[in-house]
């Protein structure tokens, strides 16, 4: 299997995450252990002359500490609220496992970015699925590429780092790029003297690679609450047990009486996906998890202490090492999960993926390069064609907030406070991006927004209205931003009393047969074609429905203009399946809702 973390790899870097926010007061003492701890062990290091051994020791020995700073970051998190969406929604789509992998396998193209230099393309692989850590793919999967073919018929294989010595085009992993790590870069060579345009460059036309993934037998899912635990839930060779139900964490542990399939190989595909929701019904995202128990703990430990007796690596000794960590996993009977949450528990939702039985599907990927720009000088529509059906399991909570009311629109606005810069306070009035907002569009009219800033009295309560000249503040309704310079203010303010501009659409929605669709609107197989004289999209939008009644997952949109710079004279919109259904959203007209508030002022810093 290609591109697989190990389990302990994979808690250092949730621990590595975790870490970067700071500590609270109750770990402290914990963290001064810890400190010491890692100190000590980073000293042992440097007596070690054999650059694997201490390697070796270093890799593992880091992630067991990162995994005890795990725990204490997870235990002593506050436990506030957020929510998220039903990640294993798209299980519920498809009849089996194997549907799902087909889906996530077919469903893969390639796209050319706009290039921003003249001896840089970027090639981005584009999955069926979005995913976000640690909400991965849920199946063991692997890619890897292996080669691009460029228009001068060309093979450039493909290699894992781009090298300052190769003096050819090369083909590697696109640098620093977090939101897509499978994204790819050919690099053409700079002759110095020479200067060369990307379009005059071989450009890339196919790129090779292969694709593998695990799927599970079967999927099988279990509804608990605090009633359950304790007591054991089991359907047929699964048997789950929710050993304890914590006000934002769960700990579970699964036994499944069947040995892994021998289509899982060396892996250690993780076979629990817990979500949870609180007693609105949402669901909470995720803020961590522990997956190793006290008996997987006390193994890495032996084998640690194991390397650090030994004065030299050798073959032998990492065979053994492989060997007992292999008949280690294999003799678990039991897998174990402490999961935390960001917000107090109701209920939980657990899949079960079962390996007993499973598929390993392996295709062999030669995708062509599709260009695809945000907005083209294109008078034809391109096809896109797509072999598979997606759905948008976040479409129908997105488009709840098309009849947002001015309640509900005040009730979401926080303030936030900066006094960093004296000639530049701060007061930011921010709410959540809803869909209410996309539709807002960009012709604004805020009007006047009264704005006072008052001393404190004896009692540090309001006392009187300070007057300023009109350069001391400015208000930007766009931003929700409210700037002032307190090296124009005679005296210290301690609260501003005013109103400020939030921005609310009234917006109609309409439901369209695609057998009857009016003047403006058209379908090319999975393409909406959107003529902009008749449907602007300032004030307009559309989602589309297959005869699933499920809206369907918008793939991309390109914007056609006759020139450059010019005004839009239709949009392309391409889906994940046939649409049979349009719901259509036009903005009919928009109010300006005055949010009045009275903040009391942090002091600038310094005083």
């Amino acid at each position: 299997m290609m591109d697989v973390r190990s389990p302990l790899a994979t808690i250092g870097l949730c621990a590595a995450l975790l870490m970067a926010s700071g500590c609270s007061p109750k770990e402290e003492q914990k963290q001064v252990t810890l400190e010491e701890k890692t100190a000590k062990f980073e000293q042992s290091l440097d007596t070690i002359q054999d650059p694997k051994l201490r390697d070796a020791i270093a890799d593992l020995g880091g992630s067991l500490l990162l995994l005890e700073r795990a725990r204490v970051k997870l235990a002593n998190k506050p436990i506030e609220a957020e929510y998220g969406e039903d990640t294993l929604a798209l299980l519920k789509h498809y009849p089996t496992p194997q549907a799902l992998v087909d889906t996530y396998i077919n469903g893969l193209f390639v796209l050319r970015k706009a290039s921003h230099s003249d001896y840089l393309t970027d090639l981005q692989p584009v999955f069926p699925f979005n995913f976000n850590t640690p909400d991965q793919f849920p199946f063991p999967h692997g890619l890897e590429w292996q080669s691009v073919t460029l228009s001068n018929n060309k093979v450039i294989p493909f290699q894992p780092e781009w090298s300052e010595t190769d003096p050819g085009i090369q083909l590697s992993p696109s640098s620093s790029n977090l939101t897509n790590p499978d994204d790819l870069t050919v690099t053409y060579p700079f002759i110095e003297g020479i200067e060369t345009d990307n379009k005059s460059q071989p450009q890339p036309v196919s790129l090779k690679g292969a694709v593998e993934v695990i799927a599970p037998g079967k999927v099988l899912t279990f509804d608990l609450s605090k009633k359950d635990v304790g007591h054991t839930r089991t359907e047929g060779n699964i048997t789950l047990n929710l050993l304890l139900l914590e006000k934002n964490y769960a700990e579970i542990e699964l036994t499944n009486s069947e040995p892994l399939a021998p289509e899982v190989g060396d892996e250690s595909p993780n076979p629990l996906l817990v979500q949870a929701r609180d007693s609105s019904g949402q669901f909470l995202t995720r803020s961590g998890s522990i997956n190793e128990n006290a008996a997987q703990i006390a193994f890495y430990e032996k084998q640690l202490a194991e390397m650090q007796k030994q004065t030299a690596w050798s073959d032998a000794f990492e065979k053994h090492l492989t060997d007992e960590q292999k008949a280690f996993e294999h003799k678990q009977s039991s897998h174990y999960a402490k999961v935390y949450f960001n917000g107090l528990i109701d209920t939980l939702q657990v899949d079960v993926l079962d390996f007993s039985k499973a598929t390993l599907t392996r295709k062999d990927l030669d995708l062509p390069v599709m260009r695809f720009d945000k907005n083209s000088l294109q008078k034809t529509v391109q096809a896109l064609p797509m072999p598979v059906t997606v759905y948008d399991d976040s479409a129908a909570s997105w488009l709840k907030d098309a009849a947002m009311t001015e309640e509900q629109l005040k009730k979401s606005v926080t303030i936030s406070q900066s006094t960093e810069d004296a000639s530049a306070a701060k007061i930011v009035f921010d709410h959540p991006f809803t869909f209410n907002d996309d539709l807002v569009g960009a012709d604004r009219n805020s009007g006047e927004s009264p704005i006072t800033f008052f001393t404190a009295d004896e009692k540090g309560e309001r006392g009187e209205p300070i007057e300023l000249p009109t350069e001391a503040f400015e208000l930007n309704a766009g931003s929700g931003t409210l700037t002032y310079d307190l090296t124009l203010f005679p005296e210290n303010p301690a609260f501003v009393v005013g109103s400020i501009p939030l921005f609310l659409a009234t917006i109609e929605k309409a439901t369209i047969d695609v057998g009857k669709l009016p003047k403006g609107l058209s379908l090319k197989d999975n393409a909406l074609i959107v003529d902009q004289k008749e449907f602007p999209a300032d004030s307009w939008r559309f989602y589309a429905k297959d005869a699933s009644g499920h809206y369907l997952k918008e793939i991309l949109g390109v914007s056609h203009r006759a020139e450059e710079y010019g005004t839009a004279l239709f949009d392309v919109f391409y889906f994940y399946g046939q649409p049979t259904t349009l719901e259509s959203y036009q903005r009919t007209d928009l109010s300006t809702v005055q949010y009045g508030f009275e903040v009391k002022l942090d002091k600038p810093e310094g005083k």
